[in-house]
């Protein structure tokens, strides 16, 4: 894997948890539907926030830089967990984690892999949308409110490198941060949407920055949050990561993000 990332201010995130375990109901939708175990998401409201290198962080990487002011306009609804291998499995039929177990997060899924997931998701037409989340969203999603560099004592809310004897763990095994999302920190690597430029944030840097949704193209996509693998440096909210949008490994996955259609 490969390089290094976004601060935060909210104006008001409703924390209110949705689940559409029973996506069967609507007429539409036939038996065949698969349902989802644990598939809840969490409303976020719009606001403003300082998206990169934390007040006081003396690790920021260069692509963390320069911390600027960010507004999203539109609220939208973030997975309360990393999408797992149940949900995986119950909706592509295969699972191709290294180490299998219901309610790990899926790993071994490229951002390639993860767009057919979405299409077939999509397909269900459950009035959603649902795609990966922008990197200011993630940021924006994973701070909770914050200003410093994690949103909570590390051993409480991540699995990593110095707790996680070296495997992923069952989501929603720690702390959530304070809007109720459980592993934006840890556990998993997580695939975001944009493409992946080291000075992206430059051309962001304008007061402030409104939806920002990276560049138009590249040679990577963007990872976010680090994963039971990682030590200190890649656990920090801002810090940002790249690979290749075809890589595929054993501790990165993904969560999902909705809208309504």
């Amino acid at each position: 894997m490969g390089s290094r990332g976004f601060l935060i201010r909210s104006a008001g995130v409703c924390a209110a948890v949705l689940s559409i375990a029973a996506i069967g109901q609507c007429p539409a939708q036939s038996s065949a539907v698969p349902e989802l175990p644990r598939w809840e998401f969490v409303t976020i409201a719009p606001g403003e926030f300082q998206m990169g290198c934390s007040p006081d962080d003396r690790e920021c990487g260069e692509d963390e830089k320069p911390a600027h002011r960010v507004r999203i306009t539109k609220g939208f609804e973030l997975g309360k967990y990393e999408v797992t291998q149940a949900q995986w499995e119950a909706m592509m039929g295969s699972n191709p984690s290294e180490v299998k177990g219901a309610d790990l997060p899926v790993e071994q899924v490229s951002w390639n892999d993860i767009q057919d997931f979405l299409r077939r998701v999509n397909g269900r037409d459950d009035h959603y949308r649902y795609r990966l989340p922008h990197e200011a969203e993630w940021e924006y999603a994973a701070r909770a409110g914050t200003s410093g560099p994690y949103y909570g004592e590390l051993d409480a809310i991540a699995w990593y490198g110095r707790n996680s004897a070296n495997q992923a763990h069952p989501v929603g095994g720690k702390q959530p941060n304070a809007w109720g999302l459980y592993d934006m920190i840890g556990n998993a690597w997580e695939w975001c949407q944009d493409w992946y430029e080291s000075d992206a944030y430059r051309a962001f840097a304008k007061d402030p920055a409104v939806d920002p949704h990276g560049p138009a193209s590249g040679e990577y996509r963007v990872l976010r949050g680090g994963s039971w693998y990682q030590y200190l440096w890649f656990l920090r909210v801002s810090s940002r990561f790249r690979e290749r949008p075809g890589g595929r490994f054993r501790h990165t996955g993904f969560r999902c993000l909705r809208e309504r259609s």
